[in-house]
């Protein structure tokens, strides 16, 4: 029964992605604005297509905003496209993915480049879309974990929250950024453990057709999205002690997602978090 569900929501998945690409990229193409709810409706049906059930805990900002979040795995890009109408900020070499690949340009990623000068040009394409209000997903780690850890947070990659996207009396308005946790948290109705959690996490060395098999063969599962205090890069003091901070966010979010905790009663244990990692942050740049 789990191979023949798996093929049936293989079969539609496939289908549906087929049927939506012509309409996506004609929206894409002559930018239409259809095309955020196209991609935020196809993540919504994906979910439930695959028994995603997606608990979303706190507010997500509004307008223009840099998303941090935790990387498990491919499963990521759903889950967050369908809580909220989001593009994503991507090495180049996922471009080149098939099928991956098509669906990522459709959804308008940045794709950032390693040369310097097309670094420049892309850092220019992250303003303009936050100009713009789009909501840009960076994932910090630089790589994906086992859903069970949150890895350190690379500064390096929260250089687009340095872009300044406007000038006022007070100085140069740098883009909001919001920590977001993803954990995935319960399998068939029940807390998932440890030893299942990387079933869903595709990291290291693994094939990602045979883990999306997997996956569907085992599912279906419980994520708790958590979206936190947002902050700028003046707020916090610097690009380091900005990474720290929504490392810090983000990590007490998993942790007290797996946990069971309640988001309420352990908001000042965050904020504790918080002011402990931008002080080591703060210790660190002075030395």
């Amino acid at each position: 029964m789990t191979t023949l569900r798996a093929g049936f929501i293989l079969f539609v998945f496939l289908a549906v992605t087929l049927v939506g690409l012509g309409p996506q990229w004609l929206f894409v193409k002559f930018r239409l604005p259809l095309w955020r709810a196209l991609a935020h409706a196809y993540h919504r049906f994906t979910c439930r297509l695959f028994g995603i059930r997606v608990a979303v805990v706190g507010q997500p900002l509004q307008g223009g905003v840099l998303i941090t979040a935790n990387h498990t795995g491919w499963l990521d890009i759903t889950i967050l496209s369908a809580v909220k109408p989001v593009s994503f900020v991507s090495k180049s070499e996922v471009a080149d993915w098939p099928l991956f690949g098509t669906l990522a340009r459709l959804q308008r990623t940045i794709f950032i480049h390693r040369k310097r000068a097309q670094a420049l040009e892309d850092r220019d394409t992250i303003r303009k879309r936050l100009e713009q209000g789009d909501a840009l997903v960076l994932f910090p780690e630089g790589t994906s974990s086992d859903g069970n850890r949150v890895l350190p947070f690379r500064s390096a990659l929260l250089s687009a929250a340095e872009l300044p996207l406007a000038h006022n009396a007070r100085g140069t308005v740098h883009p909001p950024v919001q920590p977001v946790s993803v954990a995935y948290v319960g399998l068939h109705g029940i807390p998932m453990g440890r030893e299942t959690r990387p079933l869903f996490a595709w990291y290291g060395d693994m094939e990602l057709v045979p883990h999306l098999w997997e996956a569907l063969k085992t599912g279906p599962i419980d994520v708790t999205v958590e979206f936190h205090k947002p902050l700028t890069i003046d707020e916090a003091g610097g690009r380091k002690a900005l990474a720290a901070a929504c490392e810090a966010a983000v990590r007490a979010g998993l942790v007290r997602a797996l946990s069971g905790s309640d988001a309420g009663a352990a908001a000042p244990q965050q904020d504790e978090a918080l002011r402990e990692a931008l002080e080591d942050a703060e210790t660190e740049e002075a030395a």
